[in-house]
């Protein structure tokens, strides 16, 4: 599945964000705990203009974090509803924008907003695609057991399952230990 680049960038930063979660994040630990949690994050998907740098801000992203994180599992009508209500209480007005080493991109907030809110408007933008696309199956949760991973499935057929690799090893071992434990029985 392809999506503008701009859509796979944003997507793969809410998968970022998502999983920062305590319940997802490989450490066990709310990797967005302190405001320097935030400045590490944000250097996978640079944010162009302001960040504040402090505690309200991060607050900000974490509330970002949980709505991103209920918005990734609902269905397709619902999700609209949400995507609308962000891009509403953003006063959001899509513009094309090129910068730094970016080709054509969709912005729709000024570079001065809070940067939560930024991130909650290039969220709604990338699900925009997802929506239209009727894709909104591409985004899911880990299958692996007592994970809450988020997934997203870029994938040709579309059967990525695990949120990282070390989720499906995990998984493919305790598969390869029941079927030999069954062989021992049978």
């Amino acid at each position: 599945m392809h999506f503008a680049p701009d859509t796979e960038e944003a997507l793969e930063f809410l998968v970022a964000l998502g999983n920062s979660d305590p319940g997802a994040s490989p450490s066990g630990r709310d990797e967005l705990e302190t405001v320097a949690d935030l400045a590490a994050l944000l250097t996978s998907i640079p944010f162009t203009g302001r960040i504040d740098g402090d505690e309200a801000e991060l607050f900000d992203v974490r509330q970002t974090r949980a709505l991103m994180r209920r918005v990734w599992t609902l269905d397709r009508d619902s999700a609209v509803l949400e995507v609308n209500r962000m891009l509403l209480e953003a006063n959001a007005l899509p513009q094309l924008a090129r910068h730094d080493v970016s080709d054509w991109h969709l912005h729709a907030t000024v570079p001065e907003a809070p940067l939560g809110e930024r991130m909650r408007v290039e969220a709604a933008l990338a699900l925009i695609d997802v929506i239209r696309s009727d894709e909104m199956g591409r985004l899911r949760m880990c299958a692996a057991d007592a994970c809450i991973g988020l997934v997203l499935d870029l994938s040709r057929n579309g059967s990525k399952r695990f949120c990282s690799v070390r989720c499906g090893n995990r998984m493919n071992m305790i598969a390869f230990r029941e079927r030999q434990a069954a062989d021992l029985q049978a």
